[in-house]
């Protein structure tokens, strides 16, 4: 007898349909495993063998064949432990068929019969959905993602719960948290903390509005680190399809907490000693890097220049499209990784080049090598360059209050909710609409015009300072751009720093 489930494996952050076929006939005992499965597919045979027995169900001494179709797309991971095992239950005639085509199944099996989590469930369960079928059938920790595409979830913990829902229909049905609210940051971070520093806090707060890259410059302790681990403070909280490209992201590279969902804005701070694959993505079957992990929030890079050549030429693309693109040999893979680069170095080796009180003892050749080791181009793609003087000592101890993040938030939440109207943040405007979205004075055109033969502004370079004005003159809640806004806009651009 042959029998059929629905399962899915991970394209990338998507789920791809995979039909699970058992074969039952006479001959010598064997579990064959064929349709491309990698190494721990095919292991998967002695799982299923132990877990059927161990839950008291009936294992035939007979051989058996278990197909994975489509043939031609390679398998991996143990989310097939639980299809399997149901398929050969179904092919022996125990389970009517009416329930098996209207639940797509996932999960892997432990020896006692126990079901475990397994990643990409929230991608499976929106593959559901889009088959027009009831709903899925998953691990009990992978209870909280499923939830979120709206379909019946069905959480088992064990083969033995997934076998009696599979013959009566009656289990509990886990349902809820699709409708939640996003829930706000929750951190001690406070831009209170930061003593002084207006200018960067300026900075900071245009980059949150705008979406905007963002490299701080200045002496070890300045306060760069500080700054951007506080981005996150002043940042809007997740909308639901926000919540729901994260979970899946997540969920996909195996990062997601346990039955968690991902409900506050990323913060990645990869060390620089990080491989091309684990920033950008990549394996033998391609996982979301950190430039993924960070989609629709932070990506901080400190020691900037440290990183490797490779790596840092290597976000240029996803800087630009806001996606990712890893390919295999007959394979791509895409993700999302529509980040905000914050990144943070010292103006040369010993770092105290431009200190108000220390001296830079390094020739001017190594401090040229250490600045070159990050392109012209890399840099062009950075809107906001700000330069972090260190704290003077009058101020450092100061009783005065600082600004904190809530009143900011709030700024750079109306910011982005015009933004939003039209579309897009400031920072991804299309070039098609420049003007529609931007429009430039008389005197605003002059002004750029004359820093475009002063300081030689590419093309690139003037668009994102036109960008750049369109947020300041959002905060300021003007419609046009001004030539107050565009003045300042070119005093974060990498061509005017006069150190």
């Amino acid at each position: 007898m042959i029998a059929s489930v629905h399962s899915a494996t991970l394209w990338g952050t998507d789920a791809l349909g995979v039909m699970v076929e058992a074969d039952i006939q006479g001959g010598l005992p064997s579990i064959s495993i064929v349709g491309l499965p990698d190494s721990s597919v095919k292991e998967s045979r002695e799982r299923v063998r132990s877990a059927i027995q161990n839950s008291g169900l009936e294992f035939p001494p007979r051989r058996i064949t278990v197909n994975l179709a489509p043939a031609d797309v390679r398998k991996e991971g143990g989310t097939f432990d639980l299809p399997v095992a149901v398929s050969i239950l179904a092919a022996l005639g125990h389970l009517p068929k009416a329930l098996l085509d209207q639940y797509l199944i996932v999960g892997e099996l432990g020896l006692d019969g126990s079901v475990r989590p397994v990643r990409g469930v929230i991608s499976a369960a929106f593959l559901a959905r889009r088959m027009g079928i009831r709903g899925i059938i998953c691990p009990e920790q992978n209870t909280r993602e499923a939830s979120l595409a709206e379909v019946e979830v069905i959480a088992v913990k064990s083969l033995q719960e997934a076998f009696a829902f599979l013959r009566t229909g009656e289990s509990c049905t886990a349902r809820g948290l699709s409708q939640d609210p996003p829930e706000p940051a929750t951190s001690d971070l406070d831009l209170s903390d930061i003593v002084g520093q207006g200018l960067a806090k300026r900075a900071l707060e245009i980059a949150a509005a705008g979406g905007h890259n963002l490299l701080m410059t200045g002496p070890p302790g300045a306060g760069k680190s500080m700054l951007a681990r506080r981005l996150p403070s002043i940042l809007p909280p997740l909308s639901r399809d926000e919540v729901l490209a994260c979970t899946a992201i997540y969920s996909a590279a195996g990062r997601l907490p346990r039955n968690g969902v991902i409900r506050t804005r990323p913060f990645r701070s990869p060390h620089h000693t990080i491989s091309d694959a684990g920033l950008i993505g990549g394996g033998s079957m391609p996982t979301p890097g950190e430039v993924s992990l960070a989609h629709t929030g932070v990506l901080f890079l400190d020691e900037f220049p440290e990183f490797r050549r490779s790596s840092l030429e290597a976000l240029r693309q996803p800087m630009e499209d806001g996606t990712v693109t890893v390919s295999r040999a007959g394979s791509a893979f895409t993700f999302p990784a529509a980040f905000q680069l914050i990144a943070a170095m010292n103006p040369c080796p010993c770092g105290y080049l431009g200190h108000p009180s220390r001296e830079c003892r390094c020739p001017p050749l190594l401090v040229d090598r250490y600045r070159s080791r990050i392109s012209g181009p890399l840099l062009d793609r950075i809107d906001l360059h700000v330069w972090v003087d260190p704290v003077e000592a009058e101020n450092a101890l100061s009783d005065s209050s600082n600004p904190t993040s809530n009143p900011v938030r709030d700024r750079i939440a109306a910011v982005r909710a015009k933004q939003h109207a039209r579309g897009f943040l400031n920072a991804a405007i299309p070039q098609g609409m420049m003007r529609a979205v931007s429009p430039l004075g008389s005197a605003s055109k002059s002004l750029l015009t004359s820093a475009m033969k002063r300081y030689g502004l590419s093309m690139r370079g003037l668009a994102r300072v036109i960008k750049v004005s369109r947020t300041i003159a959002d905060l300021e809640g003007h419609a046009d751009i001004r030539e107050s806004h565009v003045a300042e806009a070119l005093q974060y651009r990498p061509e005017t720093l006069n150190r």
